[in-house]
């Protein structure tokens, strides 16, 4: 029998967990990408720095093509399966597939394989993971409940981060410091754990049959997002936090390794990703009591402030990097989920003025704009890296000097910090409240009551 909702708005528990599972091995394909792949491709296959960001870009790019048009066809077809789940279930296996491609590459191999493969990663990914958005969204109107749907699913991510950060701490443990085993372990853990999360998500979770909307034309949608201020300003909070983030996640292994000299990477990384899951339960309590907009602001202000102190501290200062990389862990739930919940929320400001129901599309937007920001982010970041002269093959990087080293921590350190204060002025005057919010779903159920009356 498939869970669903107890009453009109409120969602079982068991139905927010199950979907919340799907969360897990997006996550655990996702961190090696933006942590691991730059120096696994750079420095053990030989690829330039420059020419890694390059692909990167380039493949992301791609993404300006597949996203909307995965958007668009995923609102407008319906099965008997649902609108998202034909969807998800189709992009599994090319996720799977392209994923032990790109981290099991065979000797030799240049900068092309790695844009074809990740590309051909990146279209599974696409077809997977936005539809599973726009399903979370729709799971429920209620702007709380969808708080519960997105701290449960970025719960999940969170728990896949620990999951993936342990594998390669297990790796070193073994005595193995370098990339490729740790990716070769990464691919055979997304294998395993992707079919079974889907599985979980197609068998137990009812996709919830969305009734009485108008259908809107394409270009009639786009007008109405483009005059959607609420879905801007969101998009470009998430554009430069995004961007942030990126550009500071495609130098963590050189920073830790060079410049702090981090022996263990990736038990740091379980510390931070298990301090990110503990506070997703403060961050969600804080979304409800001032607002998910103001909640945000706190974590941004509490992650630049980190960030800023980071740039002082010097090789051997092993502990006290901990003790700040955990308090950034703990502000990275926050970070994944608040922005997520006010992009649900979003959903209805375009039903309400539209009345259609395009959750597809609007994600695929926000998806265009995170990838843009991450291709852009890894891109330049390893771009600038290189120009500067950076080593970044594990053998060689001795050879580093002081100017490489303090540029490299002010890429680190500073240049994230600088992005996220632009970011917190749009967020803390953000207009979509609980209040305004309870208004917009209520125009749009006695909408859709009147259509009902029509059609019936």
């Amino acid at each position: 029998m498939k869970v669903g909702l107890s009453d009109v708005n409120v969602l079982k528990r068991s139905t927010v967990l199950l979907f919340g599972t799907v969360g897990l091995p997006l996550a655990v394909i996702g961190y090696p990408i933006a942590i691991w792949l730059p120096p696994f491709y750079a420095g053990e296959l030989g690829i330039s720095l420059a020419t890694v960001g390059l692909m990167l870009m380039l493949a992301r790019f791609s993404d300006v093509i597949t996203d909307p048009a995965i958007g668009f066809m995923s609102d407008k077809w319906k099965t008997r399966w649902g609108r998202r789940k034909p969807w998800i279930f189709a992009g599994t296996p090319l996720m799977v597939y392209g994923a032990f491609k790109l981290f099991v590459p065979h000797e030799g191999v240049g900068p092309f394989y790695l844009l074809f493969w990740i590309s051909f990663m990146f279209l599974g990914s696409t077809m997977v993971s936005l539809t599973y958005q726009a399903m979370g969204a729709e799971l429920s109107p209620d702007y709380h409940q969808r708080s519960r749907v997105t701290a449960a699913r970025e719960g999940f991510v969170l728990l896949g981060l620990i999951v993936a950060a342990f594998v390669p701490a297990i790796v070193e443990y073994r005595g193995e410091l370098d990339a490729g085993p740790v990716m070769e372990a990464m691919a055979w853990t997304v294998g395993i754990s992707m079919p079974v999360a889907v599985l979980l998500l197609l068998v137990f979770v009812r996709e919830p049959q969305l009734e009485n909307f108008k259908h809107v034309p394409f270009r009639e949608g786009l007008l109405h997002v483009a005059r959607n201020g609420p879905m801007k300003r969101v998009l470009l909070i998430v554009l430069l936090v995004t961007f942030a983030e990126s550009f500071r996640n495609a130098l963590s292994v050189f920073f830790m390794r060079d410049v702090i000299a981090v022996p263990t990477i990736g038990i740091l990384y379980s510390y931070y990703f298990v301090a990110g899951l503990s506070a997703i339960p403060a961050w969600l309590m804080l979304g409800n009591k001032i607002g998910k907009h103001k909640a945000f602001a706190v974590c941004m202000v509490t992650v630049s402030c980190i960030s800023v102190a980071t740039f002082f501290l010097h090789n051997g200062q092993v502990t006290e990097f901990t003790a700040l990389f955990i308090a950034k862990g703990a502000c990275f739930g926050g970070l994944q989920f608040l922005p997520l919940s006010m992009l649900a929320d979003v959903v209805d400001v375009d039903s309400a003025r539209s009345g259609g129901r395009r959750a597809g599309v609007i994600f695929a937007i926000s998806g265009m704009t995170v990838k843009f920001a991450v291709a852009l982010g890894t891109g330049v970041s390893l771009q600038i890296l290189g120009i500067v002269g950076y080593i970044a093959a594990r053998e060689e990087a001795i050879h580093n000097g002081p100017f490489q080293l303090t540029s490299l921590a002010v890429f680190y350190a500073i240049i994230p910090a600088l992005f996220f204060c632009a970011a917190l002025k749009l967020t803390w005057g953000y207009p979509l409240t609980a209040e305004r919010h309870a208004r917009l779903r209520a125009l749009m159920e006695r909408r859709s009551a009147r259509l009902a009356a029509k059609n019936a």
